[in-house]
């Protein structure tokens, strides 16, 4: 079972994810894919370090980087994709966590990687939390889903992170995600 973050019970919302969770596993024998602007940007990664995907789910990117060597991290609301990804891949250290309520400490990773999760509040926490020379690998939604919380505004993942330096963005109108790779300098 995968660490917890002193929650007792599982909220509405862990509860949603973990049968959204339950059922990929059912239906799908595949491993979950990194997001493409990981996949795609993975020249920008730097040589190792601490990563941490951050809203994990079932661990794409947590597996895309630990197969290049670094020392993983996996947090999610849900226990099911966090069991799921510990039995796959026991290396990957995951924790169930609310990252919303606990959020990364400052300085403590070299790799952060956010994807289809956009919760604004969380942004400077984000930001705080890569170590100088640290890149942050976001991918998120611009139209698609039914409720517009979720969505980004035309070139709002900048703005988002207003103290990182940007390696690489994306917010094409023929697509429906915005992507961002950018660096903390100091």
């Amino acid at each position: 079972m995968s660490n917890s973050d002193d929650s007792p019970l599982p909220s509405k919302l862990a509860t949603k994810w973990n049968v959204r969770h339950q059922h990929a596993q059912q239906h799908s024998s595949d491993n979950p894919i990194p997001a493409s602007v990981l996949s795609e940007q993975v020249h920008l990664l730097p040589a190792n370090g601490d990563a941490l995907d951050l809203a994990a789910g079932r661990g794409g990117n947590a597996r895309f980087l630990q197969e290049r060597g670094f020392n993983t991290h996996a947090w999610d609301l849900s226990e099911v994709a966090m069991d799921e990804l510990k039995c796959a891949n026991p290396a990957i250290q995951t924790q169930v966590r609310d990252v919303i309520k606990s959020p990364p400490h400052s300085d403590t990773f070299d790799v952060i990687t956010v994807s289809r999760f956009l919760d604004r509040s969380l942004c400077p926490s984000i930001e705080k939390a890569l170590r100088p020379g640290g890149v942050l690998f976001y991918q998120t939604f611009t139209r698609g889903l039914s409720n517009p919380d979720f969505l980004l505004k035309p070139n709002e993942l900048l703005r988002l992170f207003p103290n990182l330096h940007v390696q690489y963005f994306s917010d094409s109108t023929e697509g429906s995600e915005s992507q961002l790779v950018a660096i903390r300098v100091s």
